[in-house]
């Protein structure tokens, strides 16, 4: 294979966005319990897998436990701990389509609306008229997504525009203005979607129009106050707030080796990914907006309402800001995010009762083969045993008799299918 379809193809990659995948194999028990140990150990594997440092914490109703594993800072050696503050990325999202929502609940958004009503000078014409509401939050508008004219060495790769750019300042209207520059991904409301982070940016924008406030103020004062959560915030600066890890990108091994990226300008990432929490927010986030605490039940159901998009050629199954995976022991409901440096997932069954998130601090680790594909790397196998047992228990994690066909790798959690 050539050099340049092969960077073509890892490029498709880097730019692609969706969610780590894990194929249901078999039954395991309806209450699965928390193994304390069992789940301290699996952290572990990760670490010893080649993860610098991985946090997580696990739900079952009022029971929770926190883990560790491994280092926030490869120098120092300082430790990574439970509670660390963390860049979530694409769960941002789902902030802000429930800020979006809070505005359909007030009647001053309809979902089934062409976002021109709302946006005329941004998205006019006939584009205006078909794309609506509900598009962008499903990922159905088919608008291309930003993040590779943003950054367009990742194209040869390199990390070149990662460090020329981290500390630009760059708005909204022109992020939304690259991706609709782009070249479409299909017609609008056509399944499948094509997962972008130019839909969530213009939710933003689309937010501040009908709220008079920064999409931001908004979302922080009406979605993450209300949620109760203390350290999760919208950065002011460069820095993540509070004690947090290191952020280590490897893009695939054309950053070696790999660099920190914890101190970076998140305006590229807006409401599409901007976030900053800790697993303990996230964990109580979703379970607060699933049971309907955060907006109505009937809006929680219309989140629900899932197509198939496609996330780094993968399908999933996608609704407004929250996406479904079906496990060993049942559906879950969450998101996942990956910004340079780190990655999170976060995902809870539909009444709340179990929960995990986690948060990883090194991300596109693993390596590329002559073919440009993806190659799996033995920490993908470890997060993925985390993620069963945490989620499904013991039983499901020993029925397992083969190793997931699949790479979780983010950039917005991208999974590439083997």
């Amino acid at each position: 294979m050539s050099m340049s379809r092969r960077t073509a193809l890892v490029a498709g990659a880097l730019l692609a966005a969706g969610t780590l995948t894990v194929p249901g194999t078999a039954a395991a028990s309806a209450d699965p319990g928390l193994d304390r140990k069992a789940l301290q150990k699996s952290l572990d594997a990760v670490h010893e897998a080649g993860m610098y440092g991985i946090y997580s914490e696990v739900r079952e109703g009022a029971r929770s436990w926190k883990g560790a594993a491994g280092v926030a800072d490869v120098d120092t050696r300082r430790p990574v701990r439970p509670d660390m503050v963390h860049r979530v990325g694409s769960i941002s999202k789902t902030f802000t389509s429930v800020a979006v929502l809070q505005q359909v609940a007030a009647g001053k958004v309809e979902l089934d609306a062409p976002i021109g009503r709302y946006l005329p000078d941004l998205v006019p014409g006939e584009r205006g008229q078909r794309i609506t509401v509900r598009m962008l939050l499903n990922h159905t508008s088919h608008i291309a997504d930003y993040v590779g004219p943003a950054f367009p060495s990742l194209y040869e790769p390199s990390g070149r525009s990662l460090d020329e750019h981290r500390f630009r300042q760059i708005g909204k209207t022109e992020l939304a203005g690259l991706g609709l520059a782009g070249t479409p991904t299909g017609e609008p409301g056509a399944v499948p979607g094509s997962y972008s982070n130019t839909n969530y940016v213009l939710a933003g924008l689309l937010l501040e129009k009908v709220t008079g406030m920064e999409a931001e103020q908004y979302i922080t004062r009406f979605v993450i106050r209300k949620a109760g959560l203390r350290d999760t915030s919208f950065p002011r600066t460069p820095r993540i707030p509070g004690p947090h890890s290191k952020a280590y990108e490897s893009l695939f091994g054309f950053i070696d080796p790999p660099r920190d990226y914890s101190v970076y300008n998140m305006s590229w990432a807006t409401t599409a990914g901007a976030v900053t929490s800790t697993m303990s927010d996230l964990n109580r986030f979703y379970r607060l907006l699933l049971r309907g605490e955060l907006i109505s039940p009937t809006l929680v159901a219309e989140m629900q309402k899932t197509v198939t998009v496609l996330a780094g050629g993968a399908p999933i199954d996608y609704g407004l800001g929250l996406y479904s995976l079906d496990l060993p022991c049942g559906r879950f409901w969450g998101h996942d995010g990956g910004v340079f440096g780190m990655a999170t997932q976060s995902l809870a069954t539909a009444d709340g009762s179990r929960q995990i998130s986690f948060g990883v601090n090194r991300i596109k680790y693993q390596s590329i083969d002559e073919n440009g594909q993806i190659v799996p790397s033995p920490i993908d196998f470890a997060l993925v045993e985390h993620l069963l047992l945490a989620t499904c228990g013991p039983d499901s994690a020993q029925a397992r008799t083969s190793r997931p066909s699949f790479t979780p790798f983010p950039l917005d959690g991208v999974s590439v299918k083997r």
